[in-house]
């Protein structure tokens, strides 16, 4: 399966495209094709469109099942640890020095949480609290509150 989008292309580029594969949308094709049929077209693709862009998504043998080609896009295909990923570029522009964001660059961790009735709860409040789920006590043993309901 073969998928490629184009965006501000020629006409002649969308016609050519459409002998192999199919229009579903405005620029966007797709199709069943050999391999070598699929790189012809992508290098047709990136000849003709000029100041556009193309993507093409495709079946392959990897374990994300699909791998991807860009052209003329401010967004680069990564290699992450063996998995393809899209890297856009920070405001500026520059893919290069995009760095991963500092740890703690959150304000979450700094909500009032003195407040009663909090959602999360310390592990010293549960040790005798037997109802609490997140932990839960071991299976085979009654918790005194319904111990107390029976008797």
């Amino acid at each position: 399966m073969v998928v490629l989008v184009l965006s501000a292309c020629p006409v002649g580029l969308r016609g050519q495209l459409t002998r192999w594969l199919l229009e579903i949308s405005a620029g966007v094709f797709v199709g069943r094709v050999s391999t070598r049929v699929r790189d012809l077209l992508w290098q047709r693709a990136v000849e003709m469109v000029g100041q556009g862009r193309a993507i093409m998504v495709y079946s392959a043998a990897n374990e994300q099942r699909l791998e991807f080609r860009v052209h003329g896009h401010h967004w680069e295909p990564v290699d992450f640890d063996g998995i393809s990923l899209m890297m856009r570029p920070n405001e500026g522009g520059d893919v290069e020095s995009r760095t991963m964001p500092q740890t703690g660059w959150s304000s979450a961790s700094s909500a009032n949480t003195s407040t009663a009735g909090s959602l999360w709860r310390d592990e010293s409040e549960c040790e005798n609290d037997h109802s609490c789920w997140l932990h839960p006590e071991p299976r085979g043993r009654s918790s005194p509150r319904l111990r107390d309901q029976a008797g």
